[in-house]
């Protein structure tokens, strides 16, 4: 959201982000082989970025607090692979003080 219902934005931090790089594990990749054969979801990979994006949350999260603000606004993740088996996600915003209208 660009801005957060029943509050006003009172002071803007700036731009912050979480960032994580992840490897994914030898059984993962031959599975999603083999899966991507007969098709259907890969499992695997659903819980692997569900946990790196959960991750980069929390970075994003500590970033924002650590630059004195209680709230992040038009949140987004950017999603990169990175060679064969590294994914790299990133959560990023603006963070900002809000306070009830």
């Amino acid at each position: 959201m660009n801005d957060v219902p029943g509050h006003r934005i009172t002071q803007v931090h700036g731009e912050v982000f979480g960032l994580t790089v992840r490897s994914r594990n030898v059984g993962s990749q031959l599975g999603a082989a083999f899966k991507s054969l007969a098709g259907g979801e890969l499992k695997g990979m659903t819980k692997n970025l569900e946990s790196s994006r959960q991750e980069a949350i929390d970075r994003l999260t500590r970033a924002a607090e650590a630059h004195g603000a209680n709230a992040v606004v038009a949140m987004r993740f950017d999603t990169t692979e990175m060679g064969d088996t590294w994914s790299e996600v990133c959560a990023y915003g603006t963070a900002c003080s809000v306070e009830p209208a």
